[in-house]
């Protein structure tokens, strides 16, 4: 499940993409940072998470619960700038190594020999950076309990906020410190009920209580937290004093806090019911995260399918037209058509094939054995229409695809500042060198329709180009296209090319022909637009149509897994 989340692409830009690639991005690294580590060692210490506001008295705490300076504390804020994770010498191979927190690098702290003010603390190494943990070990920590000491959930600064974030996601159980006048603040109780989504103990530290006013404060949080569904949380008040030089507070202030984590540490079963009870939550919020990724899989794949379909669509719906195009007559207009005339002739040639087509061979043949046959200049003219029909229509499929895109979000990102409305370089030169490859194959079919027919030997011997062109003719020659005069001219020429080429090869064998060769025509046309297409296509980004239905399917597992803990 972890390779599968690290892998989950969601690539468009789609509504809510940035939540789902944060609970994406969130759930690796409570797999890594917690559950994957807690799963593969239960007997670990428990890790105390001590987090809360700006200014709360996070550090003052931790230097409260093991008597001496450890920590920064001070009014300059962040104050917190590396995590500092305090544990008993004995249990430090739990913690130098990456079994927790595996993103972040270790290093050494130690405890000061001597006493120097709290904005002096020695414990803590300044490396400026917030990708290390600082690891303390103190013999105040009792066995079994490490204490980490975290940033300001809401510090000014977005690296403090994201670590901490991180760290509370690690813990064990949480150890958050509020104020007395600052306990109703939103971002801290957000993730106090992230906390009760995960079932974790959660201690509530109420700190610079003012005298008088304890029952208030603590009826008024605790009914909060009742509310809120976390009604099992510890909650220690401390009164509001005055710190000694070392800014410290006194030492019995923080006595019930430190009485309770002794506790914890030396029940051993307690300690392992603690640490199942937190991973079982944190596996069953962890289904919820997977789940929504799993959706948001999903909308990646329904929006790329869409987007797809577009331009697949575009190009299919241009290479329909071109297609029509061929055979509803379009195509033997304007040059076409004045070309084919200059090739057969006009009414008297017509005359002629209608009284004897012996006679019609006679003098066709005499034409093509005369000077160069114009039958070139209708291949020629040919071509030069049909690649205009295939530009335009290309041309029209990309401002369509471009235009459909556009009116998407996702499309728009793929896009960008790109123009993709038109064709792309070179395309018209393909498109004509598609279109002479095409003639050059239907000059092949009528060879290899002609061979062992004797009697028509000399007629592909010097009348190739001509029984050609006149095939393309009868291809193009339904008159579907054309009005008025143009029917009467395309479909009497049409006839002759039809007529010739059935005295020579028979009238089943021209249909099959004219079939055959429209068929590869159109096949032509559809590579040649389905190259163009990729032009969008290739924007797309690679997916795993699997991976919706693989990570719905762990989110399950989860929840069975849970349920059976």
């Amino acid at each position: 499940m972890r390779g599968d989340l690290a892998a989950a692409a969601l690539p468009l830009a789609l509504p809510d993409v940035e939540q789902a690639r944060r609970d994406a991005a969130g759930a690796v690294a409570q797999l890594d940072d917690y559950i994957l580590p807690r799963y593969r060692s239960l007997d670990a210490p428990l890790l105390a998470v001590v987090g809360g506001s700006t200014g709360a008295g996070k550090s003052t705490l931790v230097n409260a619960l093991v008597g001496h300076p450890v920590t920064r504390s001070g009014a300059i804020r962040p104050t917190t700038r590396q995590p500092i994770l305090l544990h008993h010498p004995s249990e430090a191979a739990w913690f130098e190594g990456q079994r927790v927190l595996p993103s972040l690098s270790r290093i050494r702290g130690y405890v000061a020999s001597s006493p120097v003010p709290a904005s002096r603390a020695g414990a803590v190494p300044d490396a400026g950076a917030m990708s290390s943990l600082v690891l303390v070990a103190d013999p105040a920590v009792p066995a079994g309990i490490a204490v980490l000491d975290a940033p300001d959930v809401d510090s000014i600064s977005d690296d403090n906020r994201k670590l901490a974030a991180q760290l509370l996601a690690a813990a064990d159980l949480w150890i958050f410190v509020t104020t007395a006048n600052r306990y109703a603040d939103a971002v801290p109780w957000k993730l106090l009920l992230d906390a009760a989504s995960r079932d974790i103990m959660v201690a509530v530290v109420l700190d610079r209580v003012p005298p008088g006013a304890e029952r208030e404060v603590s009826e008024d949080l605790r009914s909060l937290l009742d509310r809120e569904g976390l009604d099992a949380a510890q909650l220690f008040m401390i009164p509001e004093t005055t710190l000694n030089p070392l800014g410290m507070l006194p030492a019995g202030t923080v006595l019930p806090i430190r009485t309770w984590l002794g506790e914890l540490a030396a029940d051993a079963a307690g300690r392992s019911e603690i640490a199942r009870r937190t991973l079982n939550g944190t596996v069953r919020a962890l289904a919820g995260r997977v789940a929504a990724v799993a959706q948001a899989a999903r909308e990646q794949e329904a929006a790329a399918d869409n987007l797809e379909a577009a331009a697949v669509s575009a190009y299919h719906d241009a290479a329909g037209r071109i297609l029509d195009a061929t055979r509803d007559g379009a195509l033997l207009r304007g040059e076409v058509l004045a070309r084919w005339q200059d090739f057969v002739g006009t009414g008297e040639f017509f005359r002629a094939l209608e009284q004897n087509v012996g006679r019609f061979r006679d003098r066709l043949g005499a034409f093509f054995r005369g000077e160069p046959p114009p039958a070139v200049r209708v291949e020629a003219a040919i071509e030069t229409g049909l690649q205009a029909v295939i530009i335009d229509e290309a041309a029209n499929a990309a401002e369509d695809t471009d235009q459909r895109w556009r009116t998407d979000p996702a499309g728009r990102q793929l896009l960008g500042t790109a123009d993709l409305s038109g064709t792309t370089p070179g395309f018209e030169d393909r498109a004509a060198a598609e279109i002479r490859a095409w003639q050059e194959a239907l000059m092949e079919l009528i060879r290899t329709e002609g061979q062992g027919k004797r009697t028509q030997a000399r007629w592909l011997s010097f009348g190739i180009n001509g029984l050609g062109a006149a095939l393309m003719i009868v291809v193009f020659s339904m008159t579907a296209g054309l009005t008025g005069l143009e029917v009467g001219v395309a479909g009497g020429t049409a006839v002759v090319g039809q007529r010739l080429l059935e005295a020579v090869f028979g009238e089943d064998a021209v249909r099959r022909m004219a079939e055959k060769a429209r068929e590869d025509l159109h096949a032509r046309c559809q590579r040649l637009l389905a190259e163009e297409r990729q032009k969008f296509l290739t924007r797309l980004p690679e997916r795993d149509e699997r991976a919706p239905q693989t990570l719905a399917a762990h989110a399950d597992a989860l929840v069975r897994l849970a349920d059976a803990a």
